[in-house]
């Protein structure tokens, strides 16, 4: 979702909740969440798998990295099969979204929190990273992209469990695939093709209920990226004016609630950008 700097009346917010689609990510995840029907006729769809039978799907799941620096992710969303093995669905609006080594390091942040201490490596289930682009990554006009190990001397695959796809968001061929990706795209329940999404859209965007927690998220969202605009506008004032490097994480970390990991990576992302100027 992109709002920007918008103004945070009912009016404004309501404007954007009623131009969401599937590839905003705020709509995506409460359409999910906890829907299981939804979560199976999606990966059904894009793994042409009859098999699948979802246990559980959660949307937003945050996964910390263990190291104390370490970056964290929230994964749009987290469903898992019966058969124990993990589905991560991201839907990407921008190509810097979908970038290779994201996919492989959510890869590894879901892999990473699926054996227990004592467990064998062969325990280890099957993961799936899904990016949802809604324009096409690889530009070669395809419903899907599978990425897979392969041994290369050998010409067969590395048979790791280890799963990426990319599915292209502009694919519009008679098929389910393209069915799914013109749904992604609909502002509107009632032109929606797959009930399971109708369904979750409808409630989101036209129930009371399901629209007050839209638009709650939507405020949310458009809060934080207000607080990122404040935050960094403070640190590059700083710089400017010749404050030191510690105390302007001090004071960052002091002024907006942040630890001090937090307020010292934005410091070095913003005194780059800076350097730059």
């Amino acid at each position: 979702m992109d709002v920007g700097v918008i103004e945070q009346d009912s009016s404004s917010i309501e404007k954007i909740v009623d131009g969401l689609t599937l590839f905003d990510d705020d709509l995506m995840s409460l359409v999910f969440d906890s829907n299981i029907p939804a979560a199976e006729l999606l990966l059904t769809v894009i793994l042409n798998r009859e098999d699948i039978r979802v246990v559980s799907v959660v949307g937003q799941k945050e996964l910390e990295n263990p190291l104390v620096e370490g970056r964290n992710i929230r994964l749009d969303i987290l469903a898992k099969d019966n058969a124990g093995k993990f589905f991560n669905v991201e839907v990407q609006r921008n190509r810097a979204g979908a970038d290779e080594r994201r996919a492989r390091f959510h890869s590894s942040m879901v892999d990473s929190r699926m054996l227990k201490a004592g467990q064998e490596f062969r325990e280890l289930r099957e993961s799936y990273i899904i990016f949802i682009t809604e324009d096409d990554y690889f530009g070669e006009g395809l419903p899907t992209y599978t990425i897979g190990r392969h041994v290369e001397e050998l010409g067969r695959a590395f048979q790791d469990g280890s799963y990426i796809l990319y599915v292209n968001g502009s694919y519009r061929g008679n098929d389910a695939v393209g069915r799914l990706m013109q749904d992604f795209s609909c502002k509107n329940a009632e032109d929606i093709y797959y009930q399971e999404l109708a369904e979750g859209v409808r409630h989101f965007k036209e129930e009371k209920g399901g629209r007050e927690a839209m638009c709650r998220a939507v405020e949310e969202y458009a809060n934080e990226v207000a607080k990122k605009a404040t935050v960094k506008a403070a640190i590059k004032t700083a710089i400017k004016y010749g404050v030191g490097r510690e105390q302007i994480i001090a004071d960052t970390s002091e002024e907006f609630g942040l630890n001090g990991a937090e307020a010292e990576k934005l410091y070095e992302a913003y005194a780059k950008d800076s350097a730059h100027v």
